[in-house]
């Protein structure tokens, strides 16, 4: 049983080291994958067209500016001595007529309504670019995670294939032993099931090493998953005493917050412009044109086949079934609402910072701990093993020392990248991750 168990470990780790090696191997620093990222994943390019897509909202604004020219071509065939009886017409007259021109309208003032609205366009388009950066953030925070992850996952492949050596090694120790009748064959299946555990410890590993890989291409925006080769960073300082300055940055630097202020002041540019809408509009309108062909017989007098005009028109909104002042008062509710989102976000935010702050302290105060915790089952495992050649102790004791050991590195290493991927979560809470 015991020799299946190993072989089957062997295929499987061999099949998994098989697959990882099928990729191309990637060099990457931290830097490197940020660069990659925030150049090709979809959701920053996406809100790079959100951001273009605003631009044109902002000339569609601006369009009321300008004077607006239609061609026209017109012609018509009807009963001469007829008249039109219903429907809304301006003549009712009907001749024969074929003719050309041109028609212009032109604002000239909407008191302050087109304005409010370019403006409110403007901040819309702020808006869009903050949640580009927001996006930006997002990205970086979860390639950060997904690189520090996949450094973790490597680092505990190596800790695997330590202790399987290292047990193999004990396990060849006392079968030997006890083939010389020096040891019992219960030392020997001791030792067999501790070398099972780290078989399987190392299977795991190679398999979390495959999952961090996918994880990793996917936040680079890349297509086909490669194997990758990367650097280890630094470790970063402690995290600041003071949380309420950590805060504050936030508060003031947090891309989501900048987005949420424009689109509050856009808010309220759109209720002015609402209110707007109970002023006057006084616009300029123009025809002139060509009529290459009239039907004369049938008409009382000469029509020349030139025709020109211009006129300006004041509208005065006076009652329309209480539709603009409903639509001020949407306005009106629309900048409530976003001046409690703005004020519910900042809530959050402080909430996420203060936590965040939290989380990396007790992940930096780990490092000494798990550091302290490696270096005492170390010297344990060292008094057990000469113990046991000694033959002062049992197995049972050299195996839980090892186990404690491996733990230890584990612990250990997750302590490290832990810690530096808590800080870059601080970092990213504060609106300071580049």
């Amino acid at each position: 049983m015991r020799d299946i168990l190993i072989r089957v470990s062997i295929l499987l780790v061999s099949a998994l080291a098989v697959f990882a090696q099928s990729g191309a191997t990637v060099h990457l620093t931290l830097q490197e994958a940020e660069a990659m990222a925030l150049k090709n994943h979809p959701q920053v390019l996406a809100a790079q067209d959100v951001i273009s897509a605003a631009n044109q909202r902002i000339t569609q604004a601006k369009s009321a500016y300008y004077p607006n020219f239609n061609g026209d071509i017109t012609a018509t065939q009807g009963n001469p001595q007829g008249r039109i009886g219903a429907g809304y017409l301006s003549a009712s007259r009907l001749f024969d007529r074929f003719g050309t021109g041109l028609t212009l309208n032109q604002l000239i003032t909407d008191w302050g309504r087109t304005p409010n609205l370019v403006a409110q366009s403007r901040l819309q388009e702020n808006a869009t670019e903050q949640d580009l950066q927001a996006t930006r953030y997002d990205v970086l925070a979860a390639v950060n995670n997904a690189y520090y992850g996949t450094l973790r996952a490597q680092a505990l492949v190596r800790v695997a294939q330590e202790t399987v050596a290292a047990r193999q090694l004990l396990v060849n120790q006392v079968t030997a032993l006890a083939q010389n009748n020096l040891r019992s064959q219960l030392d020997v299946s001791f030792v067999n099931v501790n070398l099972a555990q780290a078989q399987l410890l190392l299977i795991q590993a190679q398999n979390e090493v495959q999952r961090s890989y996918a994880e990793l291409t996917r936040t680079l925006g890349e297509d086909q998953m490669a194997t990758y080769d990367l650097v280890e960073q630094p470790l970063p300082a402690s995290p600041p005493a003071d949380v309420q300055q950590l805060v504050t940055q936030a508060i003031q630097s947090r891309p989501e917050l900048a987005s949420l202020r424009s689109s509050q002041q856009a808010a309220t540019r759109f209720e002015q412009a609402e209110k707007d809408l109970s002023y006057p509009t006084i616009s300029l309108m123009g025809v002139g044109g060509y009529m290459p062909y009239i039907n004369q017989i049938t008409l009382p007098r000469v029509i020349p086949g030139e025709y020109e005009g211009v006129g300006v028109n004041v509208q005065i909104p006076i009652f329309n079934g209480h539709l603009f002042s409903a639509r001020r008062e949407e306005a009106h509710y629309r900048t409530l609402e976003s001046d409690q989102r703005l004020r519910d976000r900042e809530q959050q935010i402080a909430r996420d910072v203060r936590a965040a702050w939290a989380t990396a302290q007790t992940a930096y105060q780990r490092l000494d701990v798990t550091a302290q915790f490696l270096r005492e089952a170390t010297l344990a495992l060292n008094l057990a093993q000469g113990r046991y050649d000694l033959g002062l102790s049992s197995i049972v004791e050299l195996t839980q020392g090892q186990l404690n050991v491996t733990q230890a590195e584990i612990d250990n290493l997750s302590a490290k990248y832990d810690y530096q991927n808590q800080f870059a979560m601080l970092q990213y809470m504060i609106g300071a991750l580049r």
